[in-house]
């Protein structure tokens, strides 16, 4: 998983908060990232629908729907794309000891280890919303951060 994951998630808990659209700049100088780096995570939620850039001088990014129709994975699924974190190549009918394509008829262990994994990330990541993640910055980070990200994008 890519590092813009965990910024564009950061940036969708902000715009929980923001009173008005967030420019790209004010939320990469609230992280202390570069600004290019972070347009490109905002671009990419754009185009998956979790954020609308609204144009003009107040203009910046903001949220489509509510924090709690959005999960986690759609964030990562915007940012690094649906595809499976294991790709099989058939490794077992490869190589001098090859075994034969029709012995093959079903996935491998290692194969069926790593589907299921996958569907277990994806599902826990898709149970958890923007809103659960907001909802724990207080705990995590104390009670005043909601509303000191509030004041900062103001």
């Amino acid at each position: 998983m890519s590092g813009g994951v965990e910024w564009a998630l950061h940036c969708c808990v902000a715009l929980t908060v923001a009173r008005s659209p967030a420019s790209a700049a004010r939320l990469a100088e609230m992280h202390d990232v570069s600004a290019s780096y972070l347009a490109k995570q905002l671009q990419s939620l754009a185009r998956a629908g979790l954020v609308h850039s609204v144009q003009g001088h107040a203009g910046g990014y903001e949220l489509t729907r509510d924090p709690a129709l959005i999960t986690v994975l759609d964030v990562v699924e915007a940012v690094d794309g649906a595809r499976p974190a294991f790709t099989c190549t058939e490794v077992r009918q490869r190589g001098p000891l090859a075994a034969a394509p029709e012995r093959c008829l079903s996935p491998c262990s290692i194969h069926a280890a790593m589907t299921a994994a996958d569907e277990a990330w994806r599902a826990a990541l898709r149970g958890v919303s923007i809103a659960d993640l907001t909802r724990n910055v207080t705990v995590k980070t104390g009670p005043d951060t909601l509303r000191r990200i509030a004041d900062w994008l103001g």
